[in-house]
């Protein structure tokens, strides 16, 4: 099997379409860019087939790469027959091949090893051709030196069976397809979990018991979190008599006293050796499943809150609430950077808000604040309300922002790298005010997994995540487009063919020889030669630039069609671009050429109309119910404003304005049966919610949208 054969099995795409983009692959185009500059290649293939397609394609890559070490393995114990080499290289099934290499595998030594040294191999041979009857005196002829009775022969040889049955490849075939249908998972509390408080959280699954294919993802990755933390014991079984009946009825031929021995080898071989594997296997791929769901759901969140809304190049005043320690508060000016720092002490125990609120409101009209960006951590409540006492001058927005991973962001060494001479509550309000005018530019700095908009997030294969992780970070960064002039080496390094270390190139070059001019200079940087470029142009913006194009998400390559277009409208480029009317008369099938389709021209045409327009929406103030700021102030049958603040395979949390997010579970999202959270929320979307109960020991709220 090629793999291209491979991946159109695991793929919904045309062939054709599969190949093109294999090719590009090769040539290292990334996904952005293939996406949205070879679509008239691939056939209008989307980032997601396209990945789909990488990945395929990396599996494929595994697989070809375990048989050939398989087959070598064999080949160096002299054991590699014609058959079993035609076997394993049409197989391209990884459990398959591990089936067929385990009885060459290195292992420690058995049990069936040891009955071998006895020389009772031919005795266990003989059991298997199931010809004899009489079974002691056929035993009796194999006795020796180390073996004394004709018990520790037929022990020696059922032995030696087990193992033949364990590593019949039929035979663990058909007991994972048995376990992968019937198999239930349970669980028993343990000591730990009898006497450790921290238990109580897992208390639903103490004892609990279903079918393992049927457990939700967040189910099954709870249970195993509690079994790692010691409180329940987790195990995977089925009816062992059905799987025993098959087993006889595959091995057992014939009613002669070889029989008995035979059913001892097989209930032995399936309780010591293949029920211990084949349930620890079903376990782990169902976790791999389970994983699977749970990055997804991180990934759905994590696209919703990159591409939240953006308030835009504004001047912001951002304020990291405190009670004791007070309030840090910084001002920034329209592209995030630092103009000034204070510290305000407007709560309890100081209560200065006369002096706090004469101090904000100097900020705000010394530094020309637009806008207020208020953590909602600690205090965060009490802050907006003293803020909102505040007599202005001129209208000013208020906006409260998720602070979730801004510690992480201040104590890092990007955050030490931007604000070498700042403490770390400085640079936590900064993120604070950042992420408000574009959330996407100061949430790359932060490792994803602090965002805390997942379920399980710890749990799952950590390397499968922080792949996937990066790949929606990018996705979004290149869906975007970057601002070369302003943004971070984070930020860059996301871009389309940059990466890491070409984005520090960038950031001295741009530190070196001040703003780039057009998008050619980026072929000045050091190291970044014209691969780099192909791939990053189309993606990077540089406002106020000589030739507008640059500021536009139409690759260089369509220069010269977009001019052409325009001199054969008698228009020069900078009159075409924003003109809807010229645009309309454009006769795009003139335009086609080799490397240029009708897929690509269209875009180019719908690029014209809006220069990089930002796909985000602008971002919105939003107020929650004045008189809800403790779990306290809660009741039964309230009904509340809320925003959205993490979205699982079980429900939405919602914030309400106070410490504790509520859960909205799917079966309270809507009436009717809703299959996919993601179909009727998203994240930071403002919704009204209706308490349906409050516990204040364990602080949680449920709340439900059937209003």
């Amino acid at each position: 099997m090629t793999n291209l054969q491979y991946i159109s099995a695991q793929v919904t795409a045309p062939q054709k379409s599969i190949e093109a983009t294999l090719q590009l692959l090769s040539e290292d185009c990334t996904i952005p860019f293939i996406a949205r500059y070879r679509k008239d290649k691939t056939g209008n293939l989307d980032e997601v087939v396209i990945e789909q397609i990488a990945k395929s394609g990396q599996a494929y890559d595994a697989i070809v790469k375990r048989k050939d070490a398989i087959l070598k393995s064999i080949a160096e114990q002299n054991a590699l027959t014609a058959e079993l080499q035609h076997k394993i290289t049409a197989s391209f099934d990884l459990n398959e091949l591990e089936d067929l290499y385990l009885p060459y595998k290195k292992k420690k030594k058995t049990r069936a090893d040891a009955a071998r040294e006895k020389g009772l191999e031919p005795l266990a041979k003989l059991i298997m051709a199931q010809n004899a009857d009489d079974i002691d005196f056929l035993a009796s002829k194999y006795l020796n030196d180390k073996v004394g009775n004709e018990d520790e022969a037929l022990q020696g040889a059922r032995d030696i069976i087990a193992e033949w049955i364990n590593e019949n490849v039929y035979i663990r075939k058909s007991l994972r397809k048995i376990f992968g249908r019937k198999a239930a998972i349970g669980t028993k509390i343990t000591k730990a979990g009898k006497e450790d408080e921290k238990a109580k959280k897992f208390e639903q699954y103490f004892d609990w018991s279903e079918n393992l294919t049927k457990a939700p993802s967040h189910r099954l990755l709870a249970m195993l979190r509690a079994e790692n933390e010691g409180f329940i014991k987790l195990k995977v079984e089925v009816d062992n008599d059905e799987v025993l009946d098959f087993m006889e009825e595959t091995i057992i031929k014939n009613k002669r006293e070889t029989a008995q021995q035979l059913k001892l080898a097989i209930d032995d071989s399936y309780k010591r050796l293949l029920a211990p594997a084949i349930s620890n296997e079903v376990l782990q791929e169902a976790k791999a499943k389970a994983d699977t769901v749970a990055i997804q759901v991180f990934a759905a969140n994590l696209q919703q809150l990159l591409l939240a809304p953006p308030l835009g190049e504004k001047r912001i005043l951002a304020i990291d609430p405190g009670f004791r320690s007070g309030c840090k508060i910084v001002c920034l000016d329209e592209n995030g950077g630092l103009l000034y720092n204070e510290t305000i002490f407007p709560h309890a125990p100081q209560n200065e808000s006369a002096t706090a609120m004469k101090k904000i409101r100097s900020m705000v009209n010394a530094y020309k604040i637009d806008a207020i960006s208020i953590g909602n951590g600690t205090a965060s409540r009490e802050t907006e309300h003293f803020i909102k006492k505040i007599a202005w001058d001129k209208p000013v927005q208020v906006f409260i922002v998720s602070e979730a991973g801004a510690s992480v962001y201040s104590a890092s060494k990007i955050a030490r790298d931007e604000f070498s001479n700042y403490d770390v509550t400085v640079r936590g309000a900064v993120s604070i005010g950042r992420r408000l005018s574009d959330p996407l530019a100061e949430l790359v700095k932060i490792d994803p997994k602090a965002i805390g908009v997942g379920q399980y997030q710890h749990d799952v294969d950590q390397g499968k995540l922080k792949d996937e992780l990066d790949t929606v970070v990018m996705r979004c960064v290149n869906s975007v487009g970057v601002n070369i002039n302003t943004a971070s080496k984070s930020l860059l390094g996301y871009v389309s063919g940059i990466g890491e270390k070409l984005a520090e190139n960038i950031v001295a070059y741009r530190a070196e020889n001040g703003p780039f001019e057009d998008r050619k200079q980026l072929k000045k940087v050091p190291r970044l030669g014209e691969k780099a470029y192909q791939q990053a142009a189309a993606f990077i913006r540089i406002p106020n630039a000589e030739n507008p194009l640059d500021n536009s998400a139409v690759h260089p390559e369509a220069y010269p069609i977009v001019e052409k277009m325009a001199k054969d409208l008698k228009l020069k480029t900078s009159d075409l671009i924003s003109n809807k009317e010229a645009i309309s008369k454009v006769p795009v099938d003139k335009y086609i050429t080799g490397d240029i389709g009708l897929l690509s021209l269209k875009d180019i045409l719908k690029e014209l109309e809006k220069p990089g327009l930002d796909p985000r929406k602008s971002a919105k103030m939003f107020e929650f119910d004045p008189n809800v700021k403790t779990i306290k102030d809660l009741r039964s049958g309230m009904i509340l404003p809320g925003i959205v603040n993490n979205i699982t395979n079980f429900g939405c949390f919602v914030d309400v304005g106070i410490k504790e997010s509520g859960l909205v579970h799917i079966s309270q999202l809507k009436e009717g049966f809703v299959s996919d959270v993601n179909e009727v929320v998203k994240l930071h979307q403002h919704v009204t919610v209706k308490v349906t109960e409050v516990d204040e020991d364990r602080k949680r709220i449920a709340l439900t949208m059937i209003l």
